[in-house]
């Protein structure tokens, strides 16, 4: 695959996904599955749990090796080539993460805007990116890149040999709370306002929680927010 769309993709990564996302909310119109309310809760449940699982390989991939992820002057980079940790099982599982997230918001919306639009693009994008990533590599660390290749999944994890991987190594809390806290509100955010927006296209305003109930939520997830971004703007928590 051409390196190209890959780089296009890596350089504007943070934008493509937020636009594609508010374009699908857009346009689409949510659905409940056969117009049950038990099976819409189902799939809610289903959602909720594949975003979840997402976010916690994202943690579980930085708490135990680090790997730079935003690359340099926007451009696909690497100064050492990370095989440990996560990474032993795994070649790409902060972009799987990602995947897994993009894949449990659109069964929390469930219309077909998210499956047609959203969940191609995301996918596109990350094979693209990943493609990139790949020829640096190859080009940068060689045999030692292809070994790596031979032994460890691009996508789907194989988790024989996890506590070897992890021998020695010390989980870093620390790292995961500065590098991690962003991703981890958002989502929380993320997937409580697509699911009220998907019930209030449904079954109207009579579904939403009153007012208050909204602000202090609200006021809640804000206040977290801004209490751990300040432990790390200040540095009294550190990486």
């Amino acid at each position: 695959m051409n390196a190209c769309p890959g780089q296009l993709f890596f350089r504007y990564r943070n934008a493509v996904g937020p636009v594609v996302f508010l374009v699908a909310l857009l346009i689409g119109t949510p659905t409940y599955p056969l117009g049950r309310d038990d099976l819409n809760l189902a799939l809610d449940a289903l959602g909720v749990c594949v975003a979840l699982l997402g976010q916690a390989l994202r943690i579980i991939t930085i708490g135990y090796e680090y790997i730079e992820r935003g690359g340099r002057d926007r451009k696909v980079y690497a100064s050492t080539l990370v095989q440990g940790g996560v990474f032993a099982h795994c070649r790409n599982p902060l972009y799987l993460g990602n995947i897994m997230l993009a894949v449990g918001i659109a069964l929390v919306v469930h219309s077909a805007a998210f499956y047609l639009i959203v969940l191609p693009v995301v996918g596109y994008a990350y094979v693209a990116i990943v493609a990139a990533e790949e020829v640096f590599l190859q080009g940068k660390f060689g045999d030692a890149y292809r070994d790596y290749c031979r032994r460890v999944h691009r996508w789907i994890p194989r988790w024989r040999g996890w506590s070897r991987s992890v021998a020695g190594m010390r989980f870093n809390w620390r790292r995961v709370l500065v590098k991690e806290y962003n991703t981890t509100f958002v989502l929380v955010f993320a997937l409580t306002v697509v699911k009220f927006w998907a019930d209030y296209r449904v079954r109207g305003p009579a579904v939403l929680p009153s007012g208050p109930a909204l602000l202090f939520a609200f006021t809640c997830w804000l206040c977290g927010y801004a209490c751990v971004r300040a432990l790390k703007k200040t540095g009294y928590v550190k990486a």
